[in-house]
């Protein structure tokens, strides 16, 4: 079955896309990235945890499904495959809300999520039928609704005796504990705190700090940092969930008072920090896996070489790259619920039970 996996992530600097060929096991066609068209960046961050319009969501929404069907195309094109012999299209979509812990709202207790990217649009524009949304799916059995991705992490680096864990640094960090000759019962998923959204967001226009060579020249606020760190979250026991409503805007005025090559040092010192906290729980994991775009900021991978004590390396060490892994899972988790299989563990999303996850739409 040949299976496109499309994401947009919370540091929402384009779309990526992969192409895999996956039965019982699953090889990688290729993959792509396409950059939003100008203003749209802009656009999304504006509605992402914020006071707007219904009508800014809504445009936005199908505006997505446009931009993702494009992706898709366009990347099929870049690889030679004919897009008409797709199978299936998992899509994330783009989250512009994440509330995984339940709030008191009308009498009740609701977790909520809401991911973009008019799923319709990507079926009929692209001929294939396209599973998308899977984290309400989740949230329905009392789960956090993320993270998603560990069961793709399980079938990727699951080791008969190596204990590993996969951390994904994209706009938030995530990890996934998986034990040697582990049962997918056994694997530990949770957020451990910020990735690069927040050194995103301190860089401006420049969208990144190219290989972390900024926040190589600064101070850490030594002071700045231990407040961030006493943060109750990043004690908590799993599951836990993060996003752009702990890491948006309001957390990021507090390094306002800092010159920005020394906001990025700290910024990059706490996302370093908060990966140690969570992978400190897990003394029997001998190596960390990591990918995602942070695997590129070569000085924050300097920071945890020399911090971790396990060793320390990226997913293309395996095969996986670095940049396609989270497209490749949602892939992979558009076949799981194609045939009907749960796409969530409950270990790791705080679930009731496993569960079918994604929504079906039709070409």
């Amino acid at each position: 079955m040949i299976v496109a996996g499309v994401i947009s992530g919370t540091s929402v600097d384009g779309i990526d896309v992969a192409i895999i060929d996956i039965d019982e096991h699953f090889k990688v066609l290729g993959h792509g990235s396409v950059p939003y068209p100008p203003g749209v960046r802009e656009a999304i961050l504006s509605v992402s945890n914020a006071n707007t319009h219904t009508s800014s969501i809504a445009r936005l929404n199908f505006l997505l499904g446009e931009l993702f069907s494009d992706a898709v195309i366009r990347t099929c094109e870049k690889l030679a495959i004919p897009v008409n012999v797709l199978n299936l299209i998992g899509s994330h979509g783009q989250t512009i809300f994440h509330e995984g812990e339940p709030v008191e709202y009308f009498g009740y207790k609701v977790a909520s999520t809401m991911q973009i990217g008019e799923a319709a649009v990507i079926a009929k524009r692209t001929g294939v039928l396209t599973i998308a949304d899977f984290r309400p799916d989740d949230i329905a059995v009392g789960g956090q609704g993320a993270p998603l991705v560990p069961a793709v992490d399980f079938r990727m680096f699951r080791h008969s005796k190596i204990c590993r864990i996969a951390l994904n640094i994209g706009g938030i960090a995530n990890i996934t504990m998986i034990p040697a000759s582990a049962a997918i019962e056994d694997v530990v998923a949770f957020d451990a705190g910020p990735g690069n959204m927040a050194m995103d967001a301190l860089m401006g226009d420049a969208l990144y700090d190219r290989g972390g060579a900024m926040a190589r020249t600064g101070q850490i606020d030594l002071k700045l940092l231990e407040e961030l760190l006493a943060d109750p979250y990043y004690h908590r026991h799993p599951p836990r969930s993060a996003g752009r409503e702990q890491y948006g805007s309001a957390f990021v005025r507090r390094f306002s008072h800092l010159a920005q090559r020394d906001a990025l040092a700290t910024a990059a010192e706490l996302t370093v920090q908060t990966i140690v906290m969570a992978i400190e729980r897990f003394p029997a994991a001998t190596e960390v896996i990591v990918s995602g775009g942070g695997a590129h900021n070569g000085y924050l991978m300097e920071r945890l070489r020399a911090t971790l004590k396990q060793k320390v390396k990226t997913s293309a060490d395996y095969g996986v790259d670095i940049d396609a892994k989270e497209a490749i899972a949602f892939a992979i988790l558009a076949y799981e619920a194609y045939h009907g299989r749960p796409g969530n563990i409950p270990g790791a999303t705080g679930a009731r039970r496993a569960t079918v996850c994604g929504k079906r739409s039709t070409p």
